[in-house]
C-alpha cells in the first residue's frame, strides 16, 4: 500500500527527532518545536479540502475529460425525500448526469430514493455512513468503519459499489488515504462551490459556481442540508438552471466522475 507523502515525511521526521533527542538531548526544545511544526502542517493540509498533500485528490477532472469539454456536477449530503426528487426531475429536464455523494444512513432511510438516483442514470458515491463532524480528527479505525459501512450500504442499495469518496465538509487527516486505498476509493473534492447550505440567494450561489467556468471543473452543490431561498424553495432548484445555461453558453457538457475515470 502506497503511503501519502505527508505521512511518510511525518513518520521520517518523528524518527529523526527521536534520534536527535538521544544524540543531542540538550537540543530537545528544537526537536519538540519541529514536531509541533510538523503536526501543524499536516493539520492545515487536512483542513484544506482541495489539498493533495495528504494523498491524491480530484479537484478537477482528468485531462482527457477536460479535452472533451466535460465538467462534473456533484451533489452532497442526500438523499433528501423533499429535495432530491425535485433535483432529479430538474436534471432529467436538462439532460444532465450528476454524481451524488450520499450519506449511508440517509440512503438506508430512503432506499427507494437511493435506487432511483442510479436508475435515472446518475452515480452514487460514498460520503461516509453518518457524516460526523469529528470525522477529520478520527483515527484510522474509525475512518475505516465509517467508510466501510457506507460502502456496504450504498452497494447493497444500488447494486454498484462506490468508486469515489468525499470527506464530510471536505475535511480529513493523514490517516485517510491508506483507508481509501484499502477500499479502492478515490478522494474527490471540487474546483468551486456555491455554499448553498448557507446562502439563500440562488443567483449568488450560481455566480460562485460559474465564474470562470471551464472544462474539467468539478462543481459542488447540496440536496441534503440545502438552504431555502426567500421564496421558500431550496436554493439548489433555482440555482441549477442558471448553471446549466452557463455551461451551454461555454459549450460544456456534464458527466459523472465515474465517466471521467481512465478506464471508463
Amino acid at each position: 500500500m502506497e503511503q501519502p507523502p505527508a505521512l511518510t515525511l511525518s513518520a521520517a521526521w518523528h524518527a529523526f527527532a527521536a534520534a536527535g533527542c538521544v544524540v543531542h538531548p540538550a537540543a530537545w526544545p528544537w526537536w519538540l518545536a519541529g514536531t509541533f511544526a510538523n503536526h501543524a502542517v499536516v493539520t492545515v493540509a487536512g483542513l484544506w479540502p482541495r489539498s493533495s498533500m495528504l494523498g491524491p485528490n480530484w479537484t478537477r477532472l482528468p485531462a482527457a475529460a477536460s479535452e472533451r469539454r466535460a465538467i462534473a456536477l456533484t451533489i452532497d449530503d442526500g438523499p433528501d425525500p423533499h429535495v432530491t426528487p425535485q433535483v432529479l426531475d430538474l436534471l432529467d429536464r436538462h439532460g444532465v448526469r450528476a454524481t451524488f455523494f450520499c450519506i449511508g444512513e440517509h440512503a438506508r432511510r430512503y432506499p427507494a430514493l437511493a435506487r432511483e438516483i442510479v436508475a435515472r442514470g446518475h452515480a452514487v458515491e460514498n460520503h461516509s455512513q453518518r457524516h460526523r463532524h469529528t470525522f477529520s480528527v478520527s483515527g484510522p479505525g474509525v475512518l475505516a468503519r465509517e467508510i466501510e459501512a457506507a460502502q456496504e450500504t450504498l452497494a447493497d442499495l444500488t447494486g454498484e459499489p462506490p468508486r469515489f469518496f468525499r470527506a464530510p465538509a471536505g475535511l480529513r487527516n493523514v490517516f485517510l488515504e491508506p483507508v481509501l486505498q484499502r477500499f479502492d476509493l478515490r478522494l474527490a473534492s471540487w474546483t468551486r462551490r456555491g455554499f448553498d447550505t448557507r446562502e439563500t440567494r440562488a443567483d449568488v450561489v450560481a455566480q460562485r459556481l460559474v465564474h470562470q467556468l471551464a472544462a474539467g471543473d468539478i462543481l459542488l452543490a447540496h440536496d441534503g442540508n440545502a438552504a431555502n431561498g426567500v421564496d421558500g424553495r431550496p436554493v439548489i432548484l433555482s440555482m441549477l438552471p442558471q448553471v446549466f445555461a452557463a455551461a451551454e453558453r461555454e459549450q460544456l457538457h456534464f458527466i459523472t466522475l465515474r465517466e471521467a475515470l481512465p478506464s471508463a
